[in-house]
Formats: C-alpha cells, sequence, structure tokens
C-alpha cells in the first residue's frame, strides 16, 4: 500500500482533506495532512517543503497529492525525498525561477477568469465572493461547515520568491483539472499544463475544491493513477 501526502492550497489547512484521507485509510494506505504556516510572514515555500517533509518522516512509498498552490511545494519534496508519483489537482504549474506572484501574470490568469465570469453571466468587475468562486458546487453542508471555521489568511511570503528548481523533478506527474473550475478556467489549465509539463491533463466534473465537493470521484482518479503507475514502473 501507499503513503498519500495530501498538500493544501493556499489559505487552507488539512481539514480541506477530511473527506478525502477517511476512503484512502479504507483502502488500507497511509495518509499525512500536513498544516502548512500558511499565516505565517517568515515563512516561505523552503519552510513549506520542510513541514511536508517533517510530516513525511521515513515513509516510503509517496504519492504527493498537491492542491492549487500547492504545486509549487510538491515538486521541491520530489527534489528531497523519493516519491512514487505525483498528482496535481486544480494546481499551480510553476517555470523555474518564477514566484507563485508572479505567476498569475506570466500565465494569463487574471484576463482567463474574467474571460469566463462573462461567458457564465458573472460581473467580472464584482467584489470577490468566496461562495461564487469556491463553494458553488460544494454540498449545503459541507460548504455551511466550511464557511464556519475559523478564516486563514494566506501571508504574502511564500509568493515574493523564485520557485527554486532549475527544472521539473523527474517523476512521474499527473494533472487532474476540474471542468467547472471559476479560479483557474478549464481551458486555461488545459493550455499551461500543455505549455509547462508538455501532456494534456486529465479532467473530472466541478469547482475549485474537488476534495470537499466530490471525494469519491477524486479517490478513484488518484486511485487509478497509482495502480497504473505501479504497474508501468513494475514495483
Amino acid at each position: 500500500m501507499a503513503t498519500y501526502v495530501l498538500i493544501p492550497g493556499a489559505g487552507s489547512d488539512s481539514w480541506y482533506w477530511h473527506r478525502v484521507a477517511p476512503l484512502l485509510r479504507a483502502r488500507g494506505h497511509d495518509v499525512v495532512t500536513p498544516d502548512l504556516p500558511c499565516e505565517d510572514e517568515t515563512a516561505g515555500l523552503a519552510e513549506y517543503t520542510e513541514v511536508v517533509l517533517e510530516a513525511i518522516g521515513d515513509r516510503r512509498d509517496l504519492v504527493l497529492v498537491a492542491q492549487s498552490m500547492a504545486g509549487f511545494t510538491a515538486p521541491l519534496v520530489c527534489a528531497r525525498v523519493p516519491v512514487e508519483l505525483m498528482v496535481l489537482v486544480a494546481a499551480m504549474v510553476p517555470a523555474p525561477g518564477e514566484s507563485p506572484g508572479d505567476w498569475w501574470a506570466n500565465t494569463g490568469q487574471p484576463a482567463a477568469r474574467r474571460e469566463l465570469d462573462v461567458s457564465e453571466g458573472r460581473d467580472p468587475d464584482a467584489e470577490f465572493d468566496p461562495g461564487v468562486t469556491f463553494l458553488h458546487d460544494l454540498p449545503e453542508d459541507v460548504a455551511a461547515a466550511l464557511m464556519a471555521r475559523p478564516v486563514l489568511n494566506q501571508a504574502e511570503a511564500p509568493f515574493r520568491k523564485p520557485w527554486p528548481l532549475p527544472s521539473w523533478p523527474q517523476v512521474p506527474t499527473k494533472f487532474l483539472l476540474c471542468r467547472q473550475d471559476r479560479f483557474f478556467p478549464a481551458d486555461f489549465q488545459r493550455r499551461v499544463v500543455q505549455e509547462r509539463l508538455g501532456f494534456t491533463p486529465d479532467e473530472m466534473d466541478g469547482g475549485h475544491l474537488p476534495a470537499l465537493a466530490r471525494p469519491q470521484e477524486l479517490v478513484e482518479h488518484l486511485e487509478a493513477y497509482r495502480i497504473c503507475n505501479h504497474a508501468e514502473s513494475g514495483s
């Protein structure tokens, strides 16, 4: 069995995975869900990486799953410990030397999001509403539970420094985009993944937070990736 390392996105914590982790454990896997120091203005990508490595400890057979901004952290973990598989879910894909703060303009995300809002009848100039952008496909009880939790304010520190790797790590990598993602639109993700990783991403229905909206479907994708990678590697 594998060790799944589930890394949350910006302004999030291990609770994000609370519907996924039990499903993976029920299949016999070990699951690690580190809490990143997202509110700490002294903590950047290097510190995020150290937190994940500490949570992993001496575990092996690692499958890293990176949500959103964790696309910057997961490859840094891969550069430090042996990883069997990395799965990016609705994630940012960094380029060498690019800071997370520069990623938005470099990839054209703001324009892509604006175009999607206009095409779907939303006001692109309206005040940001997390309910509209992130919670639109969550079950009502899950959305209510999320909104009742303390707000985590994402620090700016990790957005400032360049991503330090000279190239993408030599680790089997999969990308799973969400077709109804209002934050990272599907067409935008298809282009960025092809340009930066050189392959066509896989797709599932849902918005930006599939671990909360569609945990069973997400687990099925993760397990299919793991099984296929295991067969291809012969391990």
